[in-house]
């Protein structure tokens, strides 16, 4: 009998080669919905690392099965498959940015992990219940994304600049006309120049991903002598 038979075994080998389609199939789509909201990690990232997660599934359990026929049983198959779920952690860290005051990629990196661990998944054969999860977390990522589009519409955090040539200038009124606009404050500050008769205003707001400021700069201006209007990340 060869040392390895499992190399020569064409049902193995048509096994792998399903395994490996299933996870090229199952990163392509994670990456296509990733590239759909104009993130960083896209198809190819995601489908080597399925693809990548799935062979080494698949050598762990070729190692395993190779030990058994050689008459070792002191090896631990699960070894690879518990390297691989520390070593994403790493690469999905570095998905994860920091855009001025906002935090971006958390999602992408999540996906990163669910990548992985649907590869792991398909390298031990498990085609049905890989299936199930990759359905749900697509549907998931659509569905929770119309809800909290629908409940929670400000979704970036940014900074409002406002500077009056009047530091009588109501701080209230303009807190209510910016709740108005759909933003929420979430911290103001204020600094007067009593020599120039100067108020400038700092706000912190959160915004929703699409918004139009015309109405917002119309407000205000009705509150009281604006100079300038400037929001930034």
């Amino acid at each position: 009998m060869s040392d390895f038979p499992l190399q020569t075994d064409w049902m193995f080998i048509l096994e792998c080669v399903i395994k490996i389609a299933a996870s090229i199939v199952c990163g392509f789509v994670l990456g296509i919905e990733r590239k759909s909201h104009n993130q960083f990690v896209g198809a190819r990232t995601l489908v080597l690392i399925s693809v990548s997660s799935t062979l080494l599934s698949i050598l762990s359990y070729y190692m395993a099965e190779q030990g058994i026929r050689r008459g070792y049983t002191g090896g631990d198959p699960t070894r690879i498959v518990a390297g691989v779920v520390s070593g994403i952690g790493f690469l999905g860290g570095g998905a994860i940015i920091r855009q001025g005051l906002n935090i971006k990629g958390l999602t992408s990196a999540a996906i990163i992990w669910t990548s992985s661990a649907l590869g792991l998944a398909l390298g031990a054969g498990l085609y049905i219940q890989s299936a199930v999860i990759l359905i749900a977390v697509v549907l998931l990522l659509f569905l929770l994304e119309k809800v909290e589009e629908r409940f929670f519409p400000a979704g970036r955090i940014k900074t409002l600049t406002l500077v009056y040539s009047d530091e009588s200038i109501n701080v209230a009124g303009i807190r209510d006309e910016i709740k108005k606009s759909g933003m929420i404050v979430s911290d103001l500050n204020v600094s007067r120049n009593f020599s120039e008769h100067r108020l400038t205003l700092r706000i912190s707001v959160k915004t929703p991903m699409v918004m139009t400021y015309t109405p917002l700069m119309e407000g205000l201006k009705d509150i009281g002598p604006l100079e300038e209007f400037s929001i930034s990340d």
